[in-house]
């Protein structure tokens, strides 16, 4: 199954960046436009993980989140990767989210899932493109951006199912930030 481990933005940030993406989304209709459903902060990106690792990844992952306290965060600025990927920046406790965000990909690691090892880059992908397209506009357009502040409060290990039409994302399991090694859900 394909895997990661992501911080899911509370209900109200999600209001606001639709918002905002609402007013500039006809200036680009051939990008693919993420939805609500799928806006998160990716912590580590697994790839395929054999079901036979689950057990050991969800201890460790338990652990992790319980060392780490809520993180307050918002959304900025937008940005682009390669004239082929939208997204907003994010702000607040950036040095916390990354601490997190390296928890979880030693968490990985120490069950025996190889991930990249590269510097942590936190971002909501609003939109992409298979071919590099100019979004110098949109990012003009979004670049006076400034979300409300919210607080992660969970690391969730999410499944990417892919198929026709945009992925479809399944929550596998959530551990709440620094509250001790209990699930909040499976």
């Amino acid at each position: 199954m394909r895997l990661f481990v992501a911080v899911t933005p509370s209900a109200a940030a999600l209001d606001e960046i639709a918002t905002a993406i609402d007013r500039v989304r006809s200036l680009a209709p051939d990008l693919r436009w993420t939805s609500a459903a799928q806006w998160h902060l990716t912590l580590a990106f697994l790839g395929d993980v054999n079901a036979d690792r689950l057990p050991e990844l969800s201890t460790r992952l338990q652990r992790a989140a319980s060392r780490h306290q809520p993180i307050r965060l918002a959304f900025g600025a937008a940005g682009k990767f390669d004239g082929r990927v939208l997204w907003l920046s994010v702000q607040g406790d950036r040095p916390a989210l990354a601490a997190l965000a390296g928890s979880a990909a030693a968490a990985a690691r120490r069950s025996g899932i190889p991930i990249e090892d590269r510097r942590y880059r936190p971002h909501l992908t609003l939109a992409r493109s298979s071919t590099p397209v100019s979004l110098t506009g949109l990012v003009a357009e979004l670049g006076g951006f400034s979300g409300s502040a919210w607080t992660a409060v969970e690391v969730a290990l999410i499944q990417s199912q892919l198929g026709q039409g945009p992925p479809r994302y399944q929550t596998v399991e959530r551990w709440p930030l620094g509250r001790g090694l209990s699930a909040v859900g499976r």
